[in-house]
């Protein structure tokens, strides 16, 4: 094991916190029941929390992941979602910004561990960490377009940083899946690494990072954080928010979710 697992917190109803040697802070989206699916309930857990990560000197280095062996995050609760106005819609999408602005603004390091699938939301978070290291069951994808709405957490801004415009684009127009060795291959994760151990493997390569000096490490991030245009971030979300929000009752977004949650292929209209 990766230095000492010397406490474990079940935190509210969907997240657990385990503490590492170090500094090294482990926090698991738990709902493995549904793959670990975000809704507005953990959505404001994770604001919560992450807030109080922040505050906290005691942790010096932040793994963010899911519970269980196949999901990171599975997405967003499509459930929750498909009978959203588009006022409702507008609201989902900022509330999940206020969670991930936390992780990408947070003044300490954090890496996202993606164990398994990471669809949309679940991409979305794993991209507002400083970087991502998958496992090699990981699965990655912004499939928004196939229920009819946009990704509405942050892969619109986010996504071309780590891939290029070009591949994001080609991510988010085709809503296709990506394994992890393709993940790798267009730089969206540093590392891939073998699903036996992989949590332990990665709070390792977090410790060594927190054993480094905690201001420097914050000063660091502040700056390249301002340096890849983080500022004017929050109207870029806003932007995305409202866009996403636009078209919560259009005839695809009924069609796209209605279909996802029959399990069937959906037949769009067009424009």
């Amino acid at each position: 094991m990766a230095g000492k697992q010397s406490e474990v917190f079940l935190l509210m109803s969907s997240l657990i916190e385990e503490k590492y040697d170090f500094g090294v802070t482990v926090l698991k989206v738990s709902r493995p029941k549904v793959l670990n699916a975000l809704n507005s309930e953990v959505l404001t857990e994770l604001r919560l929390k992450l807030k109080e990560i922040a505050e906290d000197d005691t942790v010096r280095a932040l793994v963010f992941t899911g519970d269980g062996e196949k999901a990171f995050i599975a997405g967003a609760d499509i459930a929750e979602m498909q009978g959203k106005s588009t006022g409702e819609g507008v609201s989902f999408s900022q509330h999940g910004h206020e969670a991930t602005k936390l992780l990408e603004l947070m003044p300490k390091p954090t890496i996202a561990a993606v164990n398994g699938f990471a669809l949309g939301g679940g991409t979305e978070f794993a991209l507002s960490c400083d970087y991502i290291i998958a496992s090699e069951k990981a699965v990655f994808g912004q499939p928004e377009v196939g229920l009819g709405i946009i990704p509405g957490f942050g892969a619109t801004i986010r996504l071309a940083k780590f891939v290029g415009f070009p591949m994001a684009k080609e991510l988010i127009f085709s809503g296709e899946l990506i394994k992890a060795d393709e993940a790798l291959r267009i730089g969206l994760v540093n590392h891939v690494l073998p699903a036996a151990g992989f949590l332990d493997a990665v709070v390792k390569k977090a410790q060594v990072i927190a054993k480094n000096s905690a201001n420097a490490i914050k000063k660091s991030k502040s700056l390249l954080n301002e340096f890849s245009e983080t500022i004017g971030l929050s109207s870029k979300l806003d932007a995305e928010a409202h866009e996403f929000g636009r078209l919560f009752g259009s005839s695809d977004q009924v069609e796209g979710m209605a279909a996802f949650l029959e399990k069937r292929k959906p037949k769009f209209e067009g424009l």
